[in-house]
């Protein structure tokens, strides 16, 4: 992305990221850091979502002038990887493995869904970043461990991470969607009146079928972990 939020040709480096102190290396010391760029820019995007971030309004909430921030974060694409990493230091990257890869993969999972629903625009940040800051290798070397007792190798046990990754970032974004259905009842009997109407048009037996089921327990959490069961449960080591 360029410096307004759009893409740009050259990406992050991250070497020049993460490799650098993260201070300006010329003038006088500044009155605010890396650090707290990123947490107001966090803040921001807790509050009012991904949009409201942009390089002017993070400005204003450090009381800095906008192009004073450009020391820091070259541009939207770079604030974001900073964002991301800031929040992935809320997993807990050491804590304790139970020697089981499936119930210590689980616990991963459930990790990253806590930390997804504390900031709602993370999944669809994730989808576009490009690099690993410190606190996401911290975690990422957490859940390697945890694979260690399957055997795989380690593009299987990468491949097993991002696709867990994924699944939980796709799962998320539908809950936060759920949940702002359920804030509009309307919409939400329109769509259930629309599905009765169409099971029943003899069209769509399967779809019949699987709405005349006894209901499971739609709980967000119950119907992650049966998701999430579902998924690791069928994991071979192969």
């Amino acid at each position: 992305m360029t410096r307004d939020g759009g893409s740009g040709a050259t990406g992050v480096d991250p070497e020049q990221l993460w490799l650098s102190p993260g201070q300006p290396r010329r003038g006088r010391r500044p009155a605010f850091s890396r650090e707290a760029i990123t947490a107001a820019a966090v803040a921001l995007a807790d509050a009012e979502g991904l949009d409201a971030v942009t390089m002017r309004r993070v400005a204003a909430e450090v009381g800095a002038a906008v192009m004073s921030l450009y020391s820091y974060a070259a541009d939207k694409e770079t604030l974001l990887e900073l964002m991301v990493d800031h929040v992935s230091g809320e997993l807990p990257a050491s804590a304790a493995l139970t020697g089981d890869w499936r119930t210590d993969l689980k616990a991963v999972a459930h990790h990253q869904r806590d930390l997804m629903l504390r900031h709602p625009w993370l999944p669809a940040a994730l989808s576009t970043r490009r690099s690993l800051g410190p606190n996401t290798l911290a975690f990422l070397e957490h859940a390697l461990a945890a694979l260690r007792p399957t055997g795989l190798d380690g593009a299987a046990k990468l491949e097993v991470f991002a696709q867990l990754t994924a699944f939980v970032a796709g799962h998320v974004a539908h809950e936060v969607m759920q949940a702002a259905a359920v804030r509009s009842p309307d919409r939400a009997a329109a769509e259930a009146r629309y599905l009765a109407t169409v099971a029943a048009d003899g069209h769509h037996p399967e779809l019949a079928e699987a709405l005349a089921a006894p209901a499971r327990t739609l709980t967000p959490d119950a119907t992650f972990t049966r998701f999430l069961n579902r998924l690791i449960d069928g994991l071979g080591t192969d």
